[in-house]
């Protein structure tokens, strides 16, 4: 069905580029690593994390001790928080340039992965902030190598060249995309992502699913990215209620943590549109809002929005979650009730009211959508166009 959504005379590009290690015991393969940059002459590494997940998977030992057989000297930064700023990357990229770093190894979700990738640019850039990078001052294409150790299953982040850092002071949160920050290797290791609390499981999952959406819909997907979005929404459907339930389960959590990586790859083709664009303001203007879950509150509108230009591709891919739909555009409703009834199922039931967004504030989050740097990037290829009025929809309609 969706094949005839497929313009065969527009060229695509199809991207592949890190070299991940899946599975459980993966992080094992830090050894493998930590030879491998000592033999590209690697002597000093910044490691770059929060607060304490890195200790709590056993990441750290794994990953100290293989710097240390190789004769790797390292410097710790565990000061990345959730949605990270121009402020944090900028402090790291300073001790990481005072200490000689040749490499950058991050352990984390998204937001040490994506902190750590602003910071390997920053080190070959070093007369630039991070400000004048998410501001879209320069565009690098040179970076110090990134391994990144993944902790969730949900951003993709650790097979792609996508980076998202706000900057606190214009309540702006862009994101980047250079070829140069795709990881030179990823550690994907589901027995790292047991003790993720069950909210967190969520949110980083649906965050996934929202990633296939938007990739597969834009007006610049591909064969690959419709391909990858229908199988992570099916193994989202099956495993994420196992995983909830059973959070030591490592089958669940391997096909979810297999989702992400099929979904960033998804995505690293298809690119994003309107369900990040419009998320981006929300957790700008407040900070402590978990993506996955602004995310999960705007999904369901985000679909009632583009249904009518890409109703065939969307009723294929949630066919696994919203069996019979045809794609035509009548069924944008029943779509949306769909979704909204899955995610409730689920266990994800807020909506922006009660995370505190009201009426009040619709026209801030729809001028800051317009206002941040590479935003416009992302609503310009959205299947329907991106006006202010249909922006406003999608916001009032996640009320």
């Amino acid at each position: 069905m969706w094949e005839n959504k497929i313009d065969i005379n527009q060229v695509v590009e199809i991207r592949a580029k890190t070299t991940a290690f899946f599975g459980v015991g993966a992080i094992n393969k830090m050894e493998d690593v930590a030879k491998n940059l000592s033999s590209r002459g690697v002597k000093k590494v910044m490691v770059m994390t929060g607060k304490s997940s890195h200790i709590k998977t056993g990441a750290w030992e794994v990953t100290k001790k293989a710097l240390e057989a190789n004769g790797i000297e390292y410097l710790l930064y565990s000061k990345v928080t959730p949605n990270p700023t121009v402020d944090q990357v900028d402090e790291a990229a300073a001790e990481a340039k005072s200490f000689g770093t040749q490499a950058v190894i991050a352990i984390g979700g998204g937001s040490p992965i994506d902190a750590a990738k602003s910071v390997a640019i920053l080190i070959s850039y070093p007369e630039k902030n991070a400000t004048e990078l998410y501001e879209l001052k320069f565009a690098p294409d040179t970076a110090v190598p990134l391994v990144a150790i993944n902790l969730t299953h949900g951003t993709g982040t650790e097979v792609d060249r996508f980076a998202v850092v706000s900057i606190p002071a214009k309540e702006y949160k862009p994101a980047i995309a250079y070829d140069c920050i795709y990881p030179v290797y990823a550690i994907d290791d589901p027995a790292l992502m047991t003790k993720l609390p069950a909210d967190q499981t969520l949110y980083v999952s649906i965050d996934a699913i929202n990633h296939v959406v938007e990739a597969s819909t834009s007006i610049v997907t591909n064969p690959l990215a419709i391909l990858l979005a229908k199988e992570t929404i099916r193994l989202v459907a099956k495993y994420l209620p196992v995983a909830v339930k059973e959070p030591e389960n490592l089958t669940a959590r391997y096909y979810l943590l297999y989702a992400s990586l099929i979904a960033g790859t998804s995505f690293d083709n298809g690119l994003l549109h309107f369900t990040h664009a419009l998320e981006h303001p929300l957790s700008a203007v407040k900070p402590e809002l978990a993506h996955g879950l602004g995310l999960s509150m705007l999904l369901p509108a985000v679909v009632k929005e583009i249904y009518p230009a890409s109703g065939e591709i969307l009723a294929e891919i949630f066919e696994p979650i919203l069996p019979g739909l045809k794609g035509t555009a009548d069924e944008a409703d029943k779509a949306f009730a769909g979704i909204r009834k899955w995610l409730n199922e689920t266990g994800v039931t807020a909506s922006l009211k009660d995370e505190g967004f009201d009426e009040s504030v619709v026209e801030k989050l729809v001028n800051l959508a317009f206002e941040t740097p590479s935003l416009d990037g992302l609503l310009a290829i959205a299947p329907v166009k991106a006006t202010r009025e249909a922006v406003r929809n999608i916001y009032t309609n996640s009320l």
